[in-house]
């Protein structure tokens, strides 16, 4: 054979020996799967899903019934769900989803309802096969997934921080956790027109929609003319909010022993009496509040009376460090739990707001003795709680120069604190002087 076809045809056998491989190579490869439908934890790709909405008056046993599942399997439903999640608690106006195949016969069987009860948490009933029959059940609790977005506001208060929060489209619990933060150096009763706040958190978005926030990373809250941060800092085992000058904003006492509308009535040692008519002391002051506004204790303490206190109705009197009692009176109840002798801490629930003994309205006659002698609540000097321990000072510096600088202006992502998940700080070590250990940031 002529060299030249030889060699031609040796390259054409091998060359479709390549493609024929090739092709027999594709063939042997797994097809892709395709993708499936996570829906509430549930692979719902092979099922038909029907939503509805939660009628007035409509039980989860009629619902159910209308897919097809027996009082049998309702009642069984029922008694494992009590100690999960009852079916009472289904409300009107809630989105479900039914989750329903189809057997051999084309006969609809429904497997899963998902029951939404807010926008971020759900439970879902399952309906079980085993040999053909339907004899089991399941209740599951979840949560939708949610992104966190690093959110930074700032406004002017013009009549409450509510308000303030409700105006600059912030989250509602934005509020609650800013009162907190400041529970023992700001009275958001006494705040004035004019006063703002810069505020540094982490909102959870399902979808494009707010259901609430993550960590707040920082406050600055300028009240009178002075202003107080609030810097996030590690120590002893938990994260609390410093002043800028490592001060804890946690302090003896809380400014009050509850969320009043109003100050009624103020200390005095001459007022007129509103049910006596009379000029005598009120040494206390009274928060007006709506009957059974939770009472909780303004710091850690053991209760030393509990009973009727002639006018002064339901009473409570409670001793605390540093030579404090104080008194709660007018309670329309007591908490569980709590009797004399009890040890309770700083913001324990004690009680409910009410109108017992000489009263004319709900309210709360909050008092406080220094020993036997009684001072007024509202000017009450503040003992914060344990500073910034030495050696931790420089850590604290560190985190403080990282959140001022972002609350007082623009930083890059690189430039400020950040979060690795949805409880704990960074982990990372800050660069510090060496002879200063930095503390990592996690709870």
């Amino acid at each position: 054979m002529n060299r030249f076809f030889r060699d031609t045809l040796i390259l054409s056998l091998l060359m479709l020996g390549v493609a024929c491989g090739s092709k027999s190579d594709e063939a042997q490869e797994a097809p892709q799967e395709a993708p499936r439908h996570i829906l509430y934890g549930i692979d719902a790709t092979d099922y038909r899903l029907e939503q509805g909405e939660v009628e007035s008056g409509e039980t989860l046993g009629k619902i159910l019934n209308r897919y097809g599942v027996s009082a049998v399997e309702i009642d069984r439903l029922d008694r494992e769900a009590s100690d999960i999640w009852p079916l009472r608690n289904i409300r009107a106006g809630h989105r479900y989803t039914a989750f329903i195949h189809e057997d051999s016969l084309h006969s609809s069987h429904l497997d899963y309802l998902a029951y939404e009860r807010n926008t971020s948490q759900y439970v879902v009933f399952g309906f079980h096969n085993h040999e053909g029959e339907r004899d089991s059940v399941s209740i599951t609790l979840g949560e939708r997934e949610f992104t966190l977005k690093r959110q930074k506001r700032s406004a002017v208060i013009e009549s409450s921080l509510w308000q303030a929060m409700v105006d600059g489209d912030m989250p509602y619990s934005l509020a609650a956790e800013v009162e907190d933060i400041y529970q023992w150096t700001i009275s958001f009763f006494s705040v004035q027109k004019g006063d703002s706040f810069t505020v540094i958190y982490d909102e959870k978005l399902i979808d494009t929609v707010s259901v609430g926030i993550g960590r707040i990373w920082g406050v600055k809250f300028s009240h009178y003319g002075k202003d107080y941060y609030a810097i996030p800092f590690r120590q002893n085992k938990r994260v609390e909010y410093w002043e800028a000058d490592g001060q804890s904003l946690r302090k003896q006492l809380l400014k009050a022993p509850l969320k009043y509308s109003r100050i009624s009535s103020k200390f005095s040692y001459s007022r007129l009496h509103p049910v006596h008519k009379v000029r005598r002391p009120h040494t206390g002051v009274d928060f007006a509040a709506p009957k059974g506004t939770p009472v909780v204790s303004v710091a850690d303490g053991v209760v030393i009376f509990k009973g009727w206190g002639g006018g002064g109705g339901n009473t409570l009197k409670i001793k605390h460090a540093g030579g404090y009692t104080t008194g709660y009176l007018h309670l329309n109840g007591f908490a569980k739990g709590i009797k004399q002798g009890t040890h309770v801490s700083q913001g324990q629930l004690i009680g409910y707001v009410g109108s017992t003994g000489t009263s004319t309205g709900p309210h709360l006659d909050y008092r406080v003795w220094k020993g036997k002698t009684p001072i007024d609540p509202l000017k009450i000097p503040q003992e914060p709680s344990e500073p910034i321990k030495e050696e931790n000072k420089a850590a604290f510096e560190y985190v403080k120069a990282k959140v001022m600088a972002e609350l007082d202006g623009e930083v890059s992502e690189e430039e400020r604190l950040t979060l690795r998940d949805t409880v704990a700080f960074d982990a990372a070590k800050p660069t510090v002087p060496a002879q200063s250990e930095p503390q990592p940031d996690q709870e």
